[in-house]
């Protein structure tokens, strides 16, 4: 006589209603969840909800600004060194240009440019030395300080530089003699060389020379933000 049997339909037999096991899947476990995007601002070690990454931007960005102006001083005082004079010419009436189709005011405007280049290059390769990394609150703190740093070189090279009031100089001077007119930047474009030359310079060396993270490095750091 034959014994049937028990299939794993019967509802007697042991496994039945069991999901059966797939191959290459641990027993007991389901396919892997899709993991969930993190959120704006979350990085691993911060906290997760991007507020103690965001205050961290905005302070790197803020020690950045204030210590990208204070060159400034320098820049300033290196345009009162290198800047061509205009030389103004006093006959006891009135001030006059004694040479008419002389270039040193665009000369020093031109001086202005360069030093906010020359500048700004340095700032920038500085930064990406300290701070190979890089950062948003960095590029953002380096602009600002470059602008800022630009009105400052301007303002002190006004301050030190020859007398502003025309009058009082040329009293000062004397008839028939000849003083130096003030320096002036009438092209207030030249105060953006700086934040773009460090700006630019900064990005590409960042791009080209700064640290690479791979793919089984990115995965291995721990996620907080799924906490």
């Amino acid at each position: 006589m034959t014994v049937p049997t028990p299939s794993e339909h019967d509802p007697d037999h042991p496994h039945a209603g069991s999901p059966r096991a797939v191959p290459g899947e641990q027993p007991g476990t389901g396919p892997a969840a899709p993991q969930p995007t993190p959120p704006y601002g979350a990085e691993a070690g911060y906290g997760g909800a991007g507020g103690p990454l965001v205050r961290r931007e905005l302070r790197e960005a803020a020690v950045c600004a204030v210590a990208v102006a204070v060159l400034g001083i320098a820049m300033g005082l290196l345009w009162l060194w290198l800047a061509p004079r205009v030389p103004l010419y006093n006959n006891g009436e009135v001030v006059l240009f004694k040479e008419p189709e002389g270039e040193q005011a665009i000369g020093a405007e031109g001086v202005f440019a360069l030093l906010g280049l020359a500048f700004g290059a340095v700032s920038g390769l500085v930064l990406f030395a300290v701070r190979r990394r890089g950062g948003v609150g960095l590029v953002v703190g380096l602009a600002l300080g470059g602008l800022l740093g630009s009105v400052l070189a301007w303002r002190v090279g006004v301050w030190f530089g020859p007398e502003t009031d025309l009058p009082a100089a040329a009293r000062a001077a004397g008839k028939g003699a000849t003083f130096d007119a003030p320096l002036e930047l009438h092209a207030y474009g030249m105060l953006l060389a700086w934040p773009v030359a460090a700006t630019l310079v900064h990005l590409v060396t960042t791009a080209l020379f700064g640290p690479r993270e791979t793919p089984d490095a990115v995965a291995a750091q721990p996620q907080d933000w799924e906490r």
